[in-house]
C-alpha cells in the first residue's frame, strides 16, 4: 500500500516538475545550446585521439555525442524534439522525486519533528548540493564543440563528488557524534582531492579565433543558465515533494507505524 502511494506520488510530482523544467530549458538553455551548434560544422578535426569529439554535457548532466558515427537517431527539430525532451525530463524527475519522498519517509520514520514542507525543502537543498552544485565546481556544464576529458574518468569523477556530497550531507542529518562534522567535511574535500579529469589542450582549440570567442562568450552563458535551471528544478521538487507527501504519502507512513506499535517522535501533521 505504501509503495503504491509512493509510486503515484512521485509521479503526480514528477509531471508537474517536469513540465516546468521543459519549459524553463526552452527558455534559458536550448538557445545556447542551439547558438553553440551552429559553429559545430567549423570545428577542424581533433588533433589528439585522446580526447573525445564533439562531448558536452547538457544541464541534466548527461553526456552526448555529435558525432556522426554515434548519433545513429535524433529526434527532428520542432515538435517531436520538445516532446522527447519532455518526456526525459518527467523521468528524471521521477526518479528524484522518489529518492526525496523516500528519504523524507525515512526522515518520518526516525520520528523527524519537521513538517512536510520545510523537510522536502532540506532535502531538496541536499540533492541541489549533491546531484549539481558540488560536481559542477570541478566539472563545469559544457556547450556543444567543446573538447573535454574522457567520458569515463568524467563520470567517474562526477559519482565521487555526488556521492561524496550526498554522504556529507547523511553525515550532518544522521549522526550526533561531533566528529560528524569532520566527516562531512573529508567526504565534500575527497573528490577534489583525487581532482578532477580535465584535457591540458584548450577545449575549443579546433575552431577559429572569432568562434572561440563566440563559444567562450556561450560558454559563460550556458554555466548559469544550467544553475539557475538546477536550482529552479530543486525548489519546484520541493515545493511539490513537500505538498504531495504532506496530502498522501504522510498519512501513510504514520499508519504504518501505528499498525507495527513503534513509538516514535511527533510526526508531521497530515491536512484534517
Amino acid at each position: 500500500m505504501i509503495f503504491r502511494t509512493l509510486i503515484w506520488a512521485a509521479l503526480a510530482v514528477a509531471l508537474l516538475v517536469g513540465s516546468v523544467q521543459s519549459g524553463l530549458q526552452q527558455w534559458q538553455t536550448v538557445p545556447i545550446i542551439l547558438a553553440a551548434e551552429a559553429f559545430e560544422s567549423q570545428k577542424a578535426a581533433a588533433p589528439e585521439p585522446v580526447v573525445a569529439p564533439a562531448a558536452h554535457v547538457h544541464a541534466d548532466g548527461a553526456a552526448h555525442d555529435h558525432g556522426a558515427d554515434a548519433e545513429a537517431w535524433a529526434p527532428a527539430d520542432g515538435v517531436e524534439r520538445h516532446f522527447w525532451t519532455w518526456v526525459a525530463n518527467v523521468l528524471h524527475a521521477f526518479s528524484m522525486a522518489l529518492l526525496v519522498l523516500a528519504v523524507m519517509a525515512v526522515c518520518q520514520w526516525r520520528g523527524s519533528a519537521l513538517r512536510a514542507v520545510p523537510l522536502a525543502a532540506w532535502v531538496a537543498a541536499a540533492g541541489w548540493l549533491s546531484f549539481h552544485f558540488w560536481p559542477s565546481l570541478g566539472l563545469h556544464a559544457e556547450i556543444p564543440g567543446m573538447d573535454a576529458a574522457r567520458l569515463g574518468s568524467r563520470q567517474g569523477w562526477w559519482v565521487l563528488a555526488a556521492g561524496g556530497a550526498a554522504l556529507a550531507c547523511a553525515s550532518v542529518a544522521l549522526m550526533r557524534s561531533p566528529l560528524r562534522w569532520a566527516a562531512a567535511v573529508a567526504c565534500l574535500a575527497l573528490p577534489f582531492v583525487v581532482g578532477a579529469p580535465h584535457i591540458v589542450a584548450d577545449p575549443l582549440a579546433g575552431f577559429t579565433g572569432e568562434a572561440q570567442a563566440a563559444l567562450r562568450q556561450l560558454g559563460g552563458e550556458f554555466i548559469w543558465a544550467t544553475t539557475w535551471l538546477s536550482l529552479s528544478f530543486w525548489v519546484s521538487m520541493g515545493a511539490a515533494a513537500g505538498l504531495a507527501f504532506q496530502r498522501w504519502l504522510s498519512p501513510a507512513v504514520a499508519a504504518v507505524l501505528a499498525r507495527t506499535g513503534a513509538d516514535h517522535a511527533p510526526t508531521m501533521e497530515a491536512p484534517q
